[in-house]
């Protein structure tokens, strides 16, 4: 159905009081009874991107018994190239807008008596899903440049919003839906679900409360781009059918295109992504920031520390990422090519660290300590999809909400310019600027090709 054709279903609740002066009957399980809960309380939900990890997400909301997954929305009509190269059991799996269609249907109707049911619509075009006012939430996992246009849209029509990590594709983008989020009182989520995890909720409480001293450094490690890339003399190729490649591309400059340049391997390309600079250091970032009480700051310097590039070819982010990044209170901050690295912190009485799920310390009582009732205690959400759910019911904020963010992807893209013009760089965290440095400031954004805007 389009949303024109819509009527909204709180706009009819609303008048049905006096409209329906006769006789009605509806099945116990409309008026919640049954251990279900009733239309009027539900939060209806739309998914943009559904591809791996949009499948992901929306498979997360499905299971929320007062979430109602209504559209989905892909440029991918069905493809089995479309899930993530590197989970070997999602191999041969189909992806894309039908697909995301029919595990709803399929979901709702295993639910039903009847064993059917036809009430999700598949959208090409994101502005389909917020053009309808009977969606209260978008649910956004598209490529890193296709997030901020859908935010800041989603956000104007009323929509409260669950974006996926890293959150921009630059800094300007992420202070654009910053803006806009708290414009419209925006419900908004960050997909940075290690807010949601205990140990590394645990971590940084113990951290904060003293336990090693006073904290000096933070050592982050992400993983290699171990997806090949295409040879350096590579060919366009016809673009399948099954995708739209104009809307894919979208604000980003037009190229010609390859199987390599989208779906999870957009990664790889400037144009779209940050690299793994971005994709897995927002979480870890995401962590030290939060572990140094830096939530709605930023560093005050970084510096390159040998972060490499590919000389050509198709795939054009860092193959190599180390950079260093210092903070007003003394503390560093160090990401660095490492395939399983601890997620560590120095203090000056000893150290703690997160390593493929143990926890080790020095002094060692330090990991098994208790945090008292009257010392720091953050934030507590052990369901990263249920905290936006709740909160959206409550109007409260979540667990990561946008500046947040925003905030950690920024570090992120400060050590990509760093690791591109190997220099140390000054930064002014609070007007988001480098410090006499026009060239590194030019690419605080990017343009985009019309008619995309911001």
């Amino acid at each position: 159905m389009s949303g024109s054709s819509v009527i909204s279903r709180r706009a009819f609740l609303r008048g049905a009081g006096g409209a329906l002066a006769f006789p009605f009957i509806v099945p116990s399980s409309v008026l919640g009874n049954g251990g279900t809960t009733a239309p009027s309380s539900r939060i209806t939900m739309g998914s943009i991107g559904v591809g791996g990890m949009g499948t992901n997400n929306m498979r997360a909301f499905l299971n929320q018994d007062d979430v109602q997954v209504v559209a989905v929305c892909d440029v991918v009509k069905a493809s089995d190239e479309y899930g993530h190269w590197y989970k070997k059991g999602w191999e041969g799996a189909w992806f894309g807008r039908e697909p995301a269609r029919k595990i709803v249907e399929d979901y709702y109707a295993s639910r039903t008596q009847t064993g059917r049911y036809k009430g999700c619509d598949a959208y090409n075009d994101f502005r389909n899903i917020l053009s309808r006012d009977d969606i209260d939430a978008v649910c956004i996992t598209t490529p890193d440049h296709w997030h901020a246009i859908p935010v800041v849209m989603a956000a104007a029509a009323g929509k409260d919003i669950y974006c996926e990590k890293p959150l921009s594709l630059t800094i300007t983008e992420g202070r654009a839906m910053v803006e806009a989020v708290q414009r419209y009182g925006t419900v908004f989520q960050t997909g940075t679900q290690r807010r949601s995890d205990q140990k590394f909720r645990f971590i940084c409480e113990l951290v904060r409360n003293g336990r090693i001293g006073r904290l000096r450094k933070i050592i982050t490690s992400i993983g290699e781009n171990n997806k090949e890339a295409p040879a350096k003399d590579w060919q366009p190729e016809p673009v399948p059918d099954w995708l739209d490649y104009d809307m894919w591309l979208g604000p980003a400059p037009w190229v010609p295109y390859h199987t390599s340049r989208c779906l999870y391997t957009f990664r790889f390309g400037l144009d779209y992504s940050g690299g793994q600079t971005t994709n897995l250091g927002a979480h870890w970032i995401d962590v030290a920031q939060w572990a140094n009480g830096t939530d709605l700051t930023g560093p005050i310097e970084v510096e390159d520390l040998g972060g490499e590039y590919p000389a050509d070819g198709l795939f054009t982010t860092a193959t190599k990422v180390h950079f260093r990044a210092r903070y007003a209170n003394g503390v560093e901050v160090v990401m660095k090519t490492d395939q399983g690295g601890p997620l560590r912190f120095e203090g000056t009485e000893g150290w703690i660290q997160l390593h493929q799920g143990e926890l080790t310390s020095s002094p060692e009582s330090v990991k098994d300590s208790t945090i008292g009732a009257d010392e720091i205690h953050l934030y507590k959400s052990n369901d990263h999809h249920r905290n936006l759910i709740d909160c959206i019911k409550t109007r409260s904020r979540t667990a990561a909400p946008v500046e947040v963010g925003h905030r950690s992807t920024s570090v992120c893209h400060l050590g990509n310019i760093a690791m591109m013009l190997k220099r140390k760089l000054r930064w002014d965290p609070e007007k988001e600027r480098f410090i006499n440095d026009e060239q590194a400031n030019r690419m605080l954004s990017r343009p985009m090709r019309s008619p995309w805007r911001l």
